[in-house]
């Protein structure tokens, strides 16, 4: 007899608006009992990057940040604030195009409008930055999750990303604890019996990308996601995000060769 396939679930986690110097798990678990909710075993959070980079004190003042004679061109060519383009110079590794309003960067390996630098969802005047350790950060906050509601979960720090040649936004994921975020399936077999050469699941984007339909990309105080029955494989620890370099991305490396 064949076994049901597992049913997932998502639930948002409303929360206070978080503030610098928060702490982030603290305040998602007490969101989380006021919904009548608690943590269970091999439940998966996920957690704006927005939220999360302002607890960790991430925020920067504009009228603080004095821009480059680089910047001034940069934000010139792409209709950029001038001190915001001066902090995309200094989070990201390359500048190498751009449209008015976005400079298009690798960041941290991936690529990145903005170096991924938010002014919406920040107090008047501000921007914050990325997290300065996504994996790091996802780490920190399951084992403090998990020490207090004693249950083994998965934290997943997620952002919004446009794709090429696509309108509208999707889930990214910038760092994991306790999930294997992508899964190799090369070797398994499709419904025709041949072998898959080059799959590999998107676990942690594609979780992303789900939770997004709650989180909203606007005022909705929703910065985190609970799933519950992911079919993910639960790790103790945390792996670094695989990438592509460069040179293996069919859209950056053909891009570049242009």
């Amino acid at each position: 007899m064949r076994a049901d396939p597992p049913s997932l679930q998502m639930f948002g986690i409303k929360t206070p608006l978080i503030r610098p110097g928060d702490d982030i798990a603290k305040i998602i678990i007490e969101s989380l009992e006021k919904q009548g909710m608690q943590f269970q075993d091999d439940d998966i959070l996920i957690i704006a990057e927005s939220p999360l980079a302002t607890s960790e004190n991430r925020l920067v003042c504009l009228e603080d940040v004095k821009p480059s004679e680089k910047a001034l061109e940069l934000a010139r060519n792409y209709q950029l604030d001038p001190q915001e383009m001066e902090l995309i110079l200094q989070e990201c590794d390359e500048v190498f195009g751009g449209v008015p309003g976005a400079a298009l960067t690798i960041t941290d390996g991936t690529l990145s409008p903005n170096a991924g630098i938010d002014s919406s969802n920040a107090p008047e005047g501000y921007v914050v930055l990325l997290p300065e350790d996504p994996r790091g950060s996802a780490e920190r906050i399951r084992k403090d999750i998990e020490e207090q509601c004693r249950c083994h979960i998965g934290v997943i720090v997620g952002d919004s990303r446009t794709q090429p040649l696509r309108l509208g936004c999707v889930g990214i994921a910038l760092g994991t604890s306790g999930i294997v975020p992508v899964e190799d399936v090369r070797g398994k077999r499709d419904l025709f019996g041949k072998e898959l050469k080059i799959t590999r699941k998107a676990v942690a984007d594609n979780l992303v990308s789900a939770a997004q339909l709650l989180m909203g990309e606007a005022g909705e105080s929703i910065p985190a996601v609970l799933v519950r029955g992911a079919p993910v494989q639960m790790i103790r620890g945390s792996m670094e995000m695989p990438l592509f370099s460069p040179d293996e991305c069919m859209y950056y490396s053909n891009i570049r060769k242009a």
